[in-house]
Protein backbone atom coordinates (compact mmCIF):
# COMPACT_ATOMS: atom_id res chain seq x y z
CA UNK A 1 0.00 0.00 0.00
CA UNK A 2 1.37 3.44 -1.15
CA UNK A 3 1.06 6.16 1.63
CA UNK A 4 1.87 9.97 0.44
CA UNK A 5 1.51 12.67 2.97
CA UNK A 6 1.16 16.49 1.82
CA UNK A 7 2.63 19.67 3.06
CA UNK A 8 3.00 22.75 2.81
CA UNK A 9 -0.25 24.41 2.68
CA UNK A 10 -1.56 27.71 4.28
CA UNK A 11 -3.38 31.49 4.28
CA UNK A 12 -1.44 33.69 1.68
CA UNK A 13 -2.61 36.53 0.22
CA UNK A 14 -3.48 37.02 -3.71
CA UNK A 15 -0.36 37.15 -5.81
CA UNK A 16 1.59 35.02 -3.16
CA UNK A 17 3.55 31.91 -3.54
CA UNK A 18 2.73 28.21 -1.99
CA UNK A 19 4.77 24.91 -2.51
CA UNK A 20 3.29 21.67 -1.82
CA UNK A 21 5.19 18.31 -0.97
CA UNK A 22 4.12 14.70 -1.34
CA UNK A 23 5.86 12.22 0.03
CA UNK A 24 5.52 8.88 -0.83
CA UNK A 25 6.54 5.31 0.47
CA UNK A 26 6.79 3.63 -1.89
CA UNK A 27 10.39 2.40 -2.94
CA UNK A 28 8.83 1.99 -6.88
CA UNK A 29 7.96 5.89 -6.82
CA UNK A 30 9.76 6.24 -10.08
CA UNK A 31 7.54 4.23 -12.20
CA UNK A 32 4.35 5.80 -11.08
CA UNK A 33 2.74 8.82 -12.15
CA UNK A 34 1.72 11.33 -9.80
CA UNK A 35 -1.05 13.70 -9.93
CA UNK A 36 -1.93 16.97 -7.90
CA UNK A 37 -5.63 17.66 -7.80
CA UNK A 38 -8.17 19.83 -5.43
CA UNK A 39 -11.47 20.20 -3.93
CA UNK A 40 -13.14 23.54 -3.33
CA UNK A 41 -16.00 23.56 -0.80
CA UNK A 42 -18.86 22.30 -2.55
CA UNK A 43 -17.56 21.73 -5.92
CA UNK A 44 -16.20 18.00 -7.05
CA UNK A 45 -12.27 17.07 -7.26
CA UNK A 46 -10.71 18.29 -10.11
CA UNK A 47 -7.02 17.84 -11.77
CA UNK A 48 -4.64 20.51 -11.25
CA UNK A 49 -1.39 19.03 -12.55
CA UNK A 50 0.28 15.57 -13.43
CA UNK A 51 3.50 14.58 -13.96
CA UNK A 52 5.32 11.08 -15.44
CA UNK A 53 6.93 8.55 -13.44
CA UNK A 54 10.30 10.34 -15.02
CA UNK A 55 9.69 13.55 -15.11
CA UNK A 56 9.90 14.10 -18.89
CA UNK A 57 5.91 14.65 -19.03
CA UNK A 58 3.95 17.67 -17.72
CA UNK A 59 0.24 18.41 -18.04
CA UNK A 60 -1.93 20.74 -16.36
CA UNK A 61 -5.31 22.31 -16.71
CA UNK A 62 -5.45 25.34 -18.16
CA UNK A 63 -6.23 27.77 -15.41
CA UNK A 64 -2.70 27.33 -13.64
CA UNK A 65 -0.41 26.47 -16.76
CA UNK A 66 1.83 29.39 -16.42
CA UNK A 67 1.60 29.63 -12.66
CA UNK A 68 1.78 26.43 -11.56
CA UNK A 69 4.52 23.98 -11.84
CA UNK A 70 4.74 20.26 -10.94
CA UNK A 71 8.19 18.71 -10.33
CA UNK A 72 9.65 15.69 -8.85
CA UNK A 73 12.74 13.99 -7.21
CA UNK A 74 12.72 10.59 -7.11
CA UNK A 75 15.77 10.73 -5.22
CA UNK A 76 13.58 11.14 -2.58
CA UNK A 77 10.35 10.13 -3.48
CA UNK A 78 8.79 13.64 -3.37
CA UNK A 79 6.89 15.38 -5.91
CA UNK A 80 6.32 19.07 -5.73
CA UNK A 81 3.82 21.82 -6.69
CA UNK A 82 5.10 25.51 -7.14
CA UNK A 83 1.72 27.87 -6.53
CA UNK A 84 2.98 31.52 -8.02
CA UNK A 85 0.87 34.17 -8.65
CA UNK A 86 -2.01 32.39 -6.60
CA UNK A 87 -6.21 33.88 -6.74
CA UNK A 88 -8.50 33.32 -4.33
CA UNK A 89 -10.14 30.78 -6.82
CA UNK A 90 -7.51 28.23 -5.94
CA UNK A 91 -8.68 27.97 -1.93
CA UNK A 92 -9.49 24.48 -2.28
CA UNK A 93 -7.70 21.07 -0.12
CA UNK A 94 -5.00 19.90 -2.77
CA UNK A 95 -4.48 16.37 -2.94
CA UNK A 96 -1.53 14.36 -4.31
CA UNK A 97 -2.20 10.95 -6.16
CA UNK A 98 -0.38 8.42 -7.87
CA UNK A 99 -1.20 5.83 -10.50
CA UNK A 100 0.54 2.35 -10.67
CA UNK A 101 1.59 3.35 -14.53
CA UNK A 102 4.11 5.69 -15.73
CA UNK A 103 2.40 7.94 -17.82
CA UNK A 104 0.86 11.32 -16.94
CA UNK A 105 -3.02 11.48 -16.85
CA UNK A 106 -5.58 13.85 -16.61
CA UNK A 107 -8.81 11.52 -15.24
CA UNK A 108 -9.27 11.32 -11.82
CA UNK A 109 -10.22 7.40 -12.00
CA UNK A 110 -6.79 6.53 -13.04
CA UNK A 111 -5.29 7.47 -9.92
CA UNK A 112 -4.77 4.85 -8.10
CA UNK A 113 -3.34 6.07 -4.03
CA UNK A 114 -4.69 9.50 -2.59
CA UNK A 115 -3.14 11.38 0.46
CA UNK A 116 -5.19 13.31 2.51
CA UNK A 117 -5.11 16.76 1.32
CA UNK A 118 -3.36 20.08 2.43
CA UNK A 119 -5.39 23.41 2.79
CA UNK A 120 -4.53 26.34 0.72
CA UNK A 121 -6.34 29.69 1.40
CA UNK A 122 -5.76 32.93 -0.60
CA UNK A 123 -7.18 35.61 0.60
CA UNK A 124 -8.21 38.82 -1.80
Amino acid sequence: QVQLVESGGGLVQAGDSLRLSCAASERTFSTSAMGWFRQAPGREREFVAAISGSGATTVYTDSVKGRFTISRDNAKNTVYLQMNSLKPEDTAVYYCAARRLFAAVRDILRYDYWGQGTQVTVSS
